[in-house]
């Protein structure tokens, strides 16, 4: 529990700092004179390097020193928020932002690779239930944390930076005097650094051209085809790559079994919708509703709560019974028709509705991502523990960005559309209205300018959380094809089980 507590410290730290930017955010985009682009931007620039990061983290984990690695992406992690805390603008923020989602990648799979290698799959259900607690607190308080910050005139939104940084320091220490895991180095070590590039090369690839068409350059273009072609064909040299390597990154002998392959699609589908899907309310409630980044926090705390409730008491019935598939399964469930109701979503809709649908959201993803994880952890051997945990964590990380940046484009096609429709049925030409129109930065719009845009942001909204639901039906189909499992007691699997039929 010694040892527990520092993790869960580190846990808290990344959680509690993703958190507090999520309200403030479109403060902070708009003080720095960002677009709505540049907005997803800030969010997809930490997910993606946090998803190349993570399973190289993975890797690293089962060939050095686990807490040495803890204790190095802590230092990235503290280092990185003082420097997001003083960018000068949006360009600024998205490159620091970049360097802390490699603090954040690391931090998200060794916390889980050390719990693994100290606690048998069967226990490990009380305790992910203790991870997923703390999770949830940080995920209530930080909105609410984030948003008092954003509204006190002293502080500012740059100190929802700066506030990580004390929480990094304690727990440093913390875990220095606490965390013994037992270092077994491999004289054999091979990173696959080629792999890990290509992979997020690909993935960046294909995002920036999400972003940018249909604004910069049509469908239909040379521009299209070379960007979606290049990532295509650096996304097949990785997976060539992989397929080669001693130690990939993702390693495709573990991924073509048919629990992992199952669980890493249902993991793309949730980190997909709830990413894509949640990191956008906040924003829905201050520019699409005019409320300020406190109350903004306050109205997000269903969604926290349901993640604190469900993930508790799962990974508790878990752990009594040993299985898990029912559990994922009616996870998938309640979170598709969680963001079926939010999908009616405008700038009119009853808050205690979007409120009760907050907290199936909650509860769906409670129920469900730490389990998946668990799943594939239930499946291979103690020498594959680190290599696993980490491909499933980055491919629910792949989907929480590619999730971002595909609703974010589509958030900011509908929002350029609605307003240049008001600006019409207000008689105003918009191409007059110049970029203003389109700015974060709500408060310094004109009376007429600003009605037209909280309009636009909050009819948009209801279509990226449709496009939620369906990429959550995915997941529902793949959790239904799960094989039942018995959770094993043992923190290792015995030699004649580390055989499972591909998928």
């Amino acid at each position: 529990m010694e040892a527990l507590s520092g993790l869960l410290l580190v846990l808290f730290v990344a959680m509690i700092s993703a958190t507090i930017v999520s309200v403030a955010l479109p403060q902070i985009v708009g003080a720095l004179k960002g677009t709505q682009s540049q907005y997803t931007w800030v969010v997809t620039a930490s997910l993606l390097a946090s998803t190349a990061s993570t399973p190289i983290w993975g890797k690293l984990a089962d060939l050095f020193s686990k807490k040495l690695l803890l204790q190095i992406s802590i230092g990235i992690f503290m280092v990185s928020s003082l420097a997001c805390g003083f960018a000068q603008d949006t360009a600024q923020l998205i490159t620091f932002r970049a360097v802390q989602g490699l603090g954040m990648g690391a931090l998200q799979v060794l916390v889980q690779v050390i719990i693994a290698a100290m606690i048998s799959p069967k226990d490990r259900g009380k305790y992910n239930g203790y991870l997923g607690g703390v999770m949830a607190v940080a995920t209530v308080a930080g909105p609410l944390l984030g948003g008092l910050i954003a509204d006190t005139s002293w502080l500012g939104w740059r100190w929802c930076f700066f506030v990580a940084v004390p929480f990094t320091v304690i727990a440093f220490f913390m875990l220095q005097k606490t965390l013994k895991v037992v270092s077994v180095r491999r004289p054999d070590v091979k990173i696959d650094y080629v792999g890990a590039t290509l992979i997020a090369a690909g993935v960046s690839v294909i995002l920036i051209w999400v972003t940018f068409v249909g604004n910069s350059f049509d469908w239909l273009s040379w521009q299209t085809g070379a960007m979606v072609g290049g990532g295509v064909l650096l996304l097949a040299l990785a997976t060539l790559v992989e397929s080669k390597v001693k130690e990939p990154v993702v390693p495709l002998h573990v991924i073509r079994r048919r629990t992992p392959a199952l669980a890493i699609v249902a993991s793309l589908a949730v980190g997909m919708a709830m990413f894509g899907g949640s990191v956008f309310l906040g924003q829905y409630f201050q520019t699409g509703r005019g409320f300020s980044p406190t109350e903004a926090g306050l109205l997000t705390i269903p969604m926290m709560l349901g993640v604190l409730i469900s993930s508790t008491i799962t990974g508790r019935m878990i752990s009594r019974s040993g299985r898990i598939k029912p559990y994922i399964v009616v996870g998938s469930l309640v979170l598709t028709v969680g963001f079926l109701v939010l999908s009616t979503t405008d700038h009119q809709t009853p808050i205690p509705l979007m409120m009760a649908a907050m907290l199936l959201v909650g509860s769906g993803v409670g129920m469900t991502m730490q389990n998946l994880v668990l799943a594939v952890q239930n499946t291979v051997p103690l020498r594959e523990l680190g290599a696993a945990s980490g491909a499933i964590t980055f491919f629910r990380s792949l989907g929480g960005t590619i999730g971002v940046s595909v609703l974010g484009a589509v958030l900011a096609n509908h929002v350029a559309s609605g307003i240049s429709e008001g600006l019409a049925k207000a008689g105003i030409d918009p191409s007059k209205a110049g970029a203003s129109a389109g700015t974060l930065d709500i408060a310094a719009l004109p009376e007429p300018f600003k009605g037209i845009v909280t309009t636009a942001y909050g009819d948009a909204t209801g279509h990226i959380f449709l496009i939620s639901a369906a990429i959550s039906v995915i997941g529902v189909v793949a959790a239904l094809f799960l094989k039942p499992v018995t959770l094993r007691d043992s923190v290792d699997l015995p030699a004649p089980s580390q055989k499972e039929p591909v998928a």
